[in-house]
């Protein structure tokens, strides 16, 4: 592994050395756009044949949100699913889609992919930080093809905090109940033809409901301007946590009886480690054409050592049990022994795109196309452990994985009339892949396996704007995802008939701006699968066997999100900022062709039953009123619907509390705020769960996780 993260760091240092070799004596200063994924214009919003959500930095900064999603609770058709309770793993889903490590979402930051391997294991198990971020896009719809590989449930953005335009210095630090403690420290600034930014983040914790953590987050960004046609991004980062996340749970009779904050597992530790390199260069060739290059190149080790249990009492009992031992399956006995599953993963890529307007027959266009070619491998051992706790013992699996992938993408704005513009669209991807097997069962063996996967992902969108500030717009594209590597070839090398993941994703629906008063978004959709990879993996709750997913056949998705916002402060006339939104989502997301799941000796149809962790209603509304003395508050409230958790739709809760409804849930987060001009100090103090609400978050993978306490969080942001 330290030769892949020197081959790395080796090639981004000569790429970073041959732009400033080519530095033009021409330093007038250009802001390039070169990371954001919904377009080159102020305007490109309106141009987007989808929906489209902007958490902007006044919101991020007023969530005061302990982890990096707690910002999307109130982004219409996304559900967030706190695994651990604080968030620490991404867990997401966009319109009905299995939420399990958000493998269905493409996760960008800066416009570059963040999953293990993008391709082959799409897993978040690295959530980027939000204190870190300064907005975060987010892309339904068909102009979402341009960005790949998966183009099923959306595209998410996060945009890092640039370098400031006069020198400065910045702290923040805040703690809070549980021992929660975030800091920050950054310096930047930028002259007439560079610029540089220096960030440290560090967050920790006791214990939040059961989980105790520290992660410690570093990012150097570098920019040039070489000329008044051509600057170069330059961007490192390292990102280090240490968590006692693990996947059992409690019983369901430990949380009936209140036993929330149980951690049956104490000794489970999850340590992630992750490099990451990212190089953009931007060159304009004149006011019509300019090309962005990317580079990327990361690492990340993920290393989890889990303590084994058992629901009866096994020969290795250390003694320790949890629950209610008269209740078949309702009690966890701990067992003197561990598993050690140890990940390391290395991704390389290069991007160059090419912006180009034109005109065509009297037809303005707007061309945007580029290709990427992109390199993984992943590096697994599964290690036993002969006592809890143990980071040694024996080698039982151990196998190397590596993808190489090519794509192309072509995306063309037609402005037919002024208020009429088609945008047509297709990516094409091809992934080859490869699993070699060195160990397995303990056995030594020499086992190789490879595939690969190709498909054209085409779209087409419409925008019509009837007026100024408001429009309509409607698309239909193809959703595609290339299925695991370590799923798609088994433990025999043999490439097992697991096919990608097809749909085809339509939406409809308007946009209004009312004088800068009011802001309104309803959109329909539907997403029809064709094959939709069903998981049964234990990180999701399945039995985590050589056939980690399934072909789970044509499932129906379908529903009605919306997002209006008032400018009360425009409405009043008044030196106050008072901004109220709502956004609402009603959905169903069903099995629309039999599939049969055994149930002891009986097969049973889930033909029209819904999908686990699909709830079909949410509402949230936000309040943010910012005073002309400094003081700002702001509040959000978040409705949840009911939601099954496994295929039979499963209603009474099992013992081991790993199936049965999730109850509805309303939960209320609140800051306040207020900053002083001289010295330049802001003083804040947040609540979480201001009610107290007791909720199961997740009975994934292997029991109840309750969501997070009420928690009070206070701090203070000073710059110099």
């Amino acid at each position: 592994m330290s030769k892949s993260i020197n081959s790395i760091l080796l090639i981004v240092f000569l790429l970073f050395v041959s732009a400033i070799v080519t530095k033009a004596q021409d330093t007038t200063k250009y802001n390039f756009p070169s990371v954001n994924i919904l377009g080159v214009k102020s305007s490109s919003v309106e141009y987007t044949p989808g929906t489209v959500n902007i958490i902007n930095s006044k919101v991020l900064q007023m969530t005061r949100g302990l982890n990096g999603t707690q910002a999307f609770e109130t982004i219409p058709g996304v559900n967030v699913v706190d695994e651990e309770g604080v968030g620490l793993r991404m867990n997401m889903s966009i319109r009905g889609l299995d939420p399990d490590r958000s493998r269905s979402i493409l996760v960008l930051e800066d416009g570059m992919p963040t999953a293990l391997a993008p391709y082959g294991e799409p897993e978040m198990y690295y959530t980027p930080l939000m204190d870190k971020m300064s907005s975060v896009e987010i892309l339904k719809g068909s102009g979402s093809i341009i960005h790949g590989p998966q183009t099923i449930g959306g595209v998410i953005n996060f945009l890092t905090n640039e370098p400031d335009d006069i020198p400065g210095l910045g702290f923040k630090f805040n703690g809070g109940s549980g021992g929660f403690v975030n800091s920050k420290i950054a310096y930047g600034t930028t002259t007439s033809d560079h610029g540089f930014l220096v960030e440290y983040n560090h967050k920790s914790a006791d214990k939040i409901g059961v989980t105790k953590f520290g992660v410690n987050d570093l990012m150097f960004k570098f920019n040039v301007a070489f000329n008044s046609r051509s600057s170069i991004k330059f961007k490192l980062g390292f990102y280090d946590e240490e968590s006692n996340s693990t996947y059992v749970g409690i019983t369901q009779n430990m949380f009936d009886n209140g036993d929330f904050f149980t951690h049956v597992a104490p000794d489970d530790n999850l340590a992630i480690r992750r490099y990451s390199a990212q190089i953009s260069h931007q060159y304009i060739v004149n006011n019509n054409m300019f090309f962005v290059t990317n580079f990327y190149g990361y690492t990340t080790t993920r290393n989890w050592n889990r303590q084994n249990f058992s629901s009866s009492k096994p020969s290795d009992w250390t003694g320790d049990v949890y629950g209610d031992t008269t209740i078949s399956g309702g009690a966890l006995y701990m067992r003197n022994s561990t598993g050690n599953r140890d990940r390391q993963f290395e991704v390389m890529g290069v991007q160059p795109q090419i912006y180009y307007n034109y005109d065509l027959g009297g037809l303005k266009n707007e061309m945007t196309a580029g290709v990427r070619m992109h390199y993984e491998r992943a590096f697994e051992q599964t290690i036993n452990g002969k006592v809890a706790g143990a980071i040694k013992g024996d080698l039982v699996a151990d196998e190397v994985r590596t993808g190489y992938a090519g794509s192309a993408f072509i995306q063309n704005r037609f402005f037919v009339a002024d208020n009429l513009i088609i945008t047509p669209g297709a990516r094409f991807e091809q992934f080859n892949y490869e699993r070699v097997i060195n160990r397995v069962s303990s056995k030594d063996t020499n086992i190789v396996g490879n595939n690969d996967v190709s498909a054209i992902i085409p779209g087409i969108g419409v925008n019509y704007n009837l007026q100024p500030g408001l429009g309509l717009f409607a698309g239909i594209h193809k959703g595609f995802a290339p299925p695991r590597t370590k799923d798609a070839i088994n433990n025999s090398g043999t490439a097992i008939d697991l096919d990608a993941e097809l749909s085809w994703n339509s939406e409809i629906g308007f946009r209004a701006d009312f004088d800068r008063l009011v802001n309104i978004e309803v959109t329909g959709y539907q997403l029809n699968f064709s094959n939709q990879i069903i998981p049964i993996s234990e990180s999701s709750g399945g039995p985590g066997t050589d056939a980690g997913y399934v072909n789970g056949g044509s499932t129906l998705h379908w529903g009605v999100e919306s997002a209006i916002g008032f400018n009360i402060s425009q409405m009043l006339k008044t030196d106050y900022t008072i901004n109220l939104s709502t956004t609402f989502n009603y959905g169903k997301s069903t099995y629309d062709a039999d599939r049969f799941i055994s149930v002891g000796d009986e097969k049973v149809n889930v033909n029209g039953n819904e999908l686990p962790y699909a709830p079909n209603f949410s509402i949230s509304t936000s309040l943010l009123v910012a005073t002309p003395f400094g003081t700002s508050f702001y509040i959000t409230g978040k409705y949840l619907d009911k939601q099954f958790t496994d295929e039979l739709n499963t209603v009474e809760p099992t013992a081991n509390g790993r199936a049965g409804v999730i109850d509805s849930r309303f939960i209320i987060n609140a800051t306040i705020e207020h900053r002083l001009d001289n010295p330049n100090l802001t003083l804040f103090v947040s609540l979480k769960n201001i009610t107290d609400e007791r909720y199961i978050s997740s009975r994934r993978p292997q029991g109840i996780k309750v969501g997070l306490p009420q928690m009070f969080v206070a701090g203070v942001d000073f710059r110099l």
